[in-house]
């Protein structure tokens, strides 16, 4: 999720979810941009005053995860550029990157990961 679409009580509530999700699959020591827990790392783009948040990071088996939010967004550019950077990311320090969503998103999700020739298993919940 971008910071525009956190704002609402509807995204936190689905990021809560989808972290109590996480911890009943065994994932530890996990951060989220939500209150209650760490504030995971953030990056910032060079030549902007723009930082990247992943939504979740999370540990299991001693590796590193880290998952998105995919809601229907306001700014669908900003959310691939974000999902992209998140990949590279993730290939480059050996995490893993995965994608949550849930009904009503799967087609916006499909289709901004077709989008951005991603391919990517999605965690529905």
């Amino acid at each position: 999720m971008i910071t525009l679409d956190k704002e609402t009580d509807k995204n936190t509530e689905f990021l809560t979810q989808a972290i109590s999700y996480l911890q009943d699959r065994g994932f530890e020591n996990i951060k989220a941009d939500v209150d209650g827990f760490d504030t995971p790392k953030s990056y910032i783009r060079r030549g902007s005053e723009m930082s990247i948040t992943p939504d979740i990071v999370a540990e299991r088996d001693g590796e590193k995860h880290i998952f998105e939010i995919s809601l229907k967004s306001k700014k669908p550019r900003l959310l691939k550029s974000k999902w992209l950077f998140l990949d590279v990311l993730s290939q480059m320090k050996k995490f893993r990157f995965r994608i949550v969503t849930t009904r009503g998103h799967y087609k916006f999700t499909n289709e901004t990961l077709s989008e951005i020739n991603m391919e990517k298993k999605l965690i529905k919940i």
